[in-house]
C-alpha cells in the first residue's frame, strides 16, 4: 500500500468526518438509553431470571426489545428534521444532498423516518456498547506487561496471556482499539449512506416544493412586469417631455408649461400604478387595498401623457371597450403601455400607429411606427420590454409578433377571449 493510500486510510478512521461521524453514532447510543433503561425494569419485573444488567444474554434481549419501543418516538413531527440536522452537520454529507427542511408530511416518509430513527438508535447503541466493553479491554492489554495482574483476577480472560511474549498483550490491545475505530468509521460510513434515502423529500415533497418555487418564480416575474411596463413608460415619456420643454423653455414657454403640466401628470399615474404594482407584494396582508390596476378603459389617459412627449399617437379602436374580461383588458393595457414605450425609447418622437380590433372569439392589437438609420434600433432578440409582452400574451395563451419590415417597426398581438373568461 502506497503512502498515499496510507494516508487516506488513516483519515478514513481518525479524521476530522470519522470524528463527526463517532459524535453521530454516540448520540444515537444516548438517545437509545432511555428505551433500554426502562425495557430493562419491565424485564426485570415480568420475567423471571432476567438478568438485563450483568447477563449479556439478557442485555442482547433488552437491547432488541427497546427498538421497536423507540420507533414510534419517529413520529413525533420535530424528530424529522432534528435527525436531517444532526445528520447534514455530523454525518459528513455533501452540500448537493438534500434533506428534509420539516415535518414528515406523507406516511411514506413518517415510516422512512421512523426506520431512519430505529437504525441511527441500533447502530449507535452497539458502537456504544462495543467502546465501552472493548476500549477499556484495550487500555488493560496494553498496560498489561508494566503491571501486576492482581487487578486482573475477576476478569478471566487476560490470564490467557499469561506465558505468553510481553509484547504480544500491547499489540493485542492496539489491534482491538483499531478494531474499534474500524467498526466505529464503517457504521458511520453506513448511516451517511442510508441517510439521503431515508431522510431525504419524498417525491410528493420535491413536486411540492418545485411547484412552490415555480410559484415565487412566477410571482417575481410577474412583479418584474409590472414594475419594467409602469415606471418604465413613465420614465421614457417624462425624459422627452423634460428634452422638449428644456428645448423650447424660452422660445415657447407655453410649450414648455405645458410639458411639465405633462410631467406632473405622468409622475402622478406612475405613483399610482407603482402602488397598485407593490400590492402585489401586499397580497394577505392588513392595510388599505392597493390601487387597481389600470385596463384598457383607462387608454386615454396613456394616450394623452404620450402626445405631451411629442409622439403623435393615431389610434383606431371600437366605440367601448368596457366588454372585454378584466383580466384580457388589463394585461392589453400595459402591453400597450410597453409598445409605446418602445417606440419612445428606440425611436423617439415618430408617429405612432394603434389599431385595436375585438371580435366574440379574441382581441387584437397591432402597433407600428417608422425607424430609419438615424433612430437606435431594437437589438434582434427583443429587450426586457419585448419578453415581458411574450410572457403576457403566453399567461393568456395568445400569440404574438413584431419584426421592422420596410422601415416599419410592427408589434402584432392577440388574446384569446374565450380562455379569460
Amino acid at each position: 500500500m502506497t503512502g498515499a493510500r496510507w494516508r487516506r486510510a488513516v483519515r478514513a478512521v481518525i479524521g476530522r468526518r470519522a470524528q463527526l461521524r463517532w459524535v453521530h453514532l454516540v448520540l444515537g447510543g444516548a438517545l437509545l438509553m432511555p428505551y433500554y433503561l426502562l425495557t430493562a425494569v419491565v424485564l426485570a419485573m415480568l420475567v423471571r431470571g432476567a438478568d438485563p444488567f450483568t447477563s449479556l444474554r439478557w442485555q442482547l434481549v433488552t437491547f432488541a426489545s427497546a427498538l421497536p419501543l423507540a420507533a414510534p418516538t419517529a413520529l413525533l413531527p420535530l424528530v424529522r428534521p432534528l435527525e436531517a440536522t444532526a445528520a447534514r452537520s455530523l454525518c459528513g454529507l455533501p452540500e448537493s444532498v438534500e434533506l428534509a427542511a420539516g415535518p414528515a408530511g406523507s406516511w411514506d416518509a413518517r415510516a422512512r423516518t421512523a426506520f431512519w430513527y430505529g437504525l441511527h438508535l441500533a447502530i449507535g447503541g452497539l458502537v456504544s456498547g462495543l467502546i465501552l466493553a472493548l476500549l477499556p479491554a484495550s487500555a488493560l492489554l496494553v498496560a498489561l506487561p508494566f503491571t501486576d495482574d492482581s487487578y486482573t483476577d475477576g476478569l478471566g480472560w487476560p490470564h490467557a496471556f499469561a506465558g505468553a511474549p510481553a509484547e504480544l498483550a500491547p499489540l493485542a490491545g492496539v489491534g482491538l482499539l483499531a478494531l474499534i475505530m474500524g467498526i466505529a468509521a464503517a457504521a458511520g460510513a453506513l448511516l451517511a449512506r442510508c441517510a439521503p434515502a431515508l431522510l431525504g423529500p419524498a417525491p410528493a415533497d420535491r413536486l411540492a416544493a418545485a411547484e412552490e418555487r415555480a410559484a415565487r418564480l412566477a410571482s417575481r416575474n410577474r412583479l418584474a412586469r409590472e414594475l419594467h411596463d409602469s415606471v418604465g413608460h413613465a420614465l421614457s415619456a417624462v425624459t422627452l417631455q423634460a428634452g422638449a420643454a428644456r428645448k423650447v423653455l424660452d422660445t415657447d414657454p407655453d410649450f414648455a408649461r405645458e410639458a411639465l403640466a405633462a410631467i406632473e401628470e405622468t409622475t402622478r399615474e406612475a405613483v399610482g400604478e407603482l402602488d397598485s404594482v407593490l400590492g402585489l407584494l401586499r397580497e394577505g396582508e392588513d392595510g388599505p387595498a392597493p390601487a387597481p390596476s389600470p385596463t384598457l378603459m383607462d387608454l386615454d389617459g396613456l394616450l394623452t401623457r404620450t402626445r405631451a412627449a411629442g409622439v403623435a399617437v393615431e389610434l383606431t379602436a371600437p366605440g367601448t371597450l368596457d366588454r372585454l374580461p378584466p383580466v384580457v383588458s388589463r394585461e392589453a393595457y400595459r402591453i400597450v403601455q410597453e409598445g409605446l414605450s418602445n417606440a419612445l425609447r428606440h425611436a423617439g418622437r415618430v408617429p405612432v400607429r394603434l389599431r385595436i380590433a375585438e371580435d366574440r372569439k379574441k382581441v387584437e392589437i397591432t402597433m407600428e411606427n417608422p425607424v430609419d438609420g438615424t433612430t437606435r434600433t431594437r437589438p434582434t432578440g427583443g429587450g426586457r420590454g419585448l419578453r415581458g409582452i411574450a410572457e403576457r400574451v403566453t399567461l393568456l395563451r395568445g400569440t404574438c409578433a413584431w419584426d421592422t419590415v420596410d422601415g416599419v417597426w410592427r408589434l402584432t398581438v392577440r388574446l384569446p377571449l374565450e380562455a379569460a373568461r
